[in-house]
């Protein structure tokens, strides 16, 4: 089993290494990193289980010394998903989309206190004032202003913020996340209360194939997200305060899609088709 879990660890950590080595982060930046987050699931499992979670108990779960338990436990973790100003934008798009009094086809006027994109913003977008949603939705090309500069229309309804190279980083950590705990989640439980998890992929299509396929899923995966997304903003309680459901407990659900592909080494005619398991 231990030489199983040593190739998974192997295989999940390739990728991230050369991220890591291209972003200059040195093997005991990660690995202080990775000894905090062994303490801190210890810690979380020892919790849950009913336990006091001692310095001794974290230390025998990690194989981390007492005295690297005590002062990783000391040290402040900052959370490095500041995707705020993301989530806002995606808010601000799914309430064009979802509320009457923005649905107007002729697009929306961009100040007024009704039926305007300030409206809209300052409805959905929390504090952020409405002139820097504006400038960033317009970079990201979801939006575009008449040529008065005083009316505002919807192009497109998938959000893709105008992201820095830290925001990418940013959205790589959480896509990545929520997919190994769908992937957890799926290990711990029988096929009845599993999630969804499912891939497709051949391993000698040409070129010419792999350029149709990319953007055959990328038109699919946006029509398939754009239902999912659209019955998510009609059921979520923030955009609609009157949405009845049993209990005040709170779930955050999703679907996310990723596409992938590879070089592969010419096949030897001689050595046959791969074998597929």
């Amino acid at each position: 089993m231990k030489k199983v879990i040593y190739q998974v660890i192997y295989h999940i950590l390739k990728p991230l290494v050369a991220i890591l080595h291209r972003k200059a982060v040195s093997f005991d930046e990660f690995s202080q990193i990775a000894k905090k987050l062994f303490v801190a699931v210890a810690e979380k499992q020892l919790r849950e289980a009913g336990e006091r979670p001692t310095n001794s108990r974290i230390s025998v779960s990690t194989g981390l010394t007492r005295r690297e338990v005590a002062q990783l436990r000391q040290t402040s973790s900052e959370s490095l998903l500041a995707s705020t100003r993301i989530n806002r934008g995606l808010r601000v798009i799914n309430g064009w989309m979802t509320d009457a009094e923005f649905s107007a086809e002729a697009g929306l006027p961009v100040q007024g206190d009704k039926g305007s994109f300030e409206a809209l913003v300052n409805r959905y977008s929390g504090d952020i004032p409405y002139r820097a949603m504006l400038k960033e939705l317009c970079a990201s090309g979801v939006v575009m202003l008449d040529d008065a500069g005083d009316r505002l229309s919807l192009l497109d309804n998938a959000y893709i913020p105008q992201q820095s190279d830290e925001e990418r980083l940013v959205l790589m950590g959480q896509d990545v996340s929520l997919l190994l705990q769908t992937i957890d989640h799926n290990h711990q439980h029988e096929r009845g209360e599993a999630y969804y998890q499912r891939k497709v992929s051949y391993d000698n299509l040409s070129l010419e194939a792999v350029l149709v396929f990319r953007q055959m899923a990328r038109e699919e995966s946006h029509a398939l997200l754009l239902k999912f997304n659209q019955w998510l903003a009609q059921h979520d309680r923030d955009s609609n305060p009157d949405m009845q459901g049993k209990g005040k407990n709170r779930y955050r659900a999703g679907v996310g899609i990723y596409y992938f592909e590879e070089p592969l080494p010419a096949q030897n005619k001689a050595e046959g088709p791969e074998e597929k398991g």
